[in-house]
This record gives C-alpha cells, structure tokens and sequence, in this order.
C-alpha cells in the first residue's frame, strides 16, 4: 500500500471527520471509501458513454433505432410487473 498525501481545504477536511465520527470509523477510511466510491462512479460513468458512443454508432451504420414511445411502453409494462414485448428495431431514415 503507497502513502499519499492530500491536502484539504480546512472546511472539507473538518466536514470529513465529522462524518468518519457519525459513522463510527476513522477520517481515514471515511476517505478511502469516498475515493473509492468516486473511482467507481467515474469508471462506471465512462462505461456508460462508451456503450452509448458504441451504440450511437451502431444506429448510424445500421439506420435502425427504437421509437421512444415504444420503448417506454415497454419499460412501464416491466415496472408494473406486466410481460411485454420487446421493442423492434426500425429504420429512422426516410
């Protein structure tokens, strides 16, 4: 494990301990796992654009897409606890 060392606004800092103390663990680890946590949140943010970069590029290719009313009419009938069936995919250029 590799020291580093972060320097804190007073403000942040004190709001940080404050939190480790309402939690019951060490400002430390209160740190570690908000680092931790936005690490994640970051990775899984550009997963996302990728997989929408990627399918953006798809329906540019292929010239099909989804109709959004379709699409959710699907995803309400899912919510409720309904089957439903999935969208088709048509061609959105004229």
């Amino acid at each position: 494990m590799s020291t580093t060392s972060l320097k804190l606004p007073d403000e942040l800092k004190q709001r940080a301990v404050a939190a480790a103390e309402k939690i019951g663990v060490s400002p430390h680890a209160f740190m570690v796992h908000a680092i931790e946590q936005a690490a994640t949140a970051a990775e899984q943010r550009a997963g996302f654009v990728a997989e929408a970069l990627a399918a953006r590029e798809q329906m540019l290719k292929t010239g099909k897409g989804y109709d959004a009313a379709e699409v959710h009419a699907y995803l309400k009938a899912r919510i409720a606890g309904g089957k439903a069936a999935k969208p088709k995919a048509g061609s959105w250029r004229s």
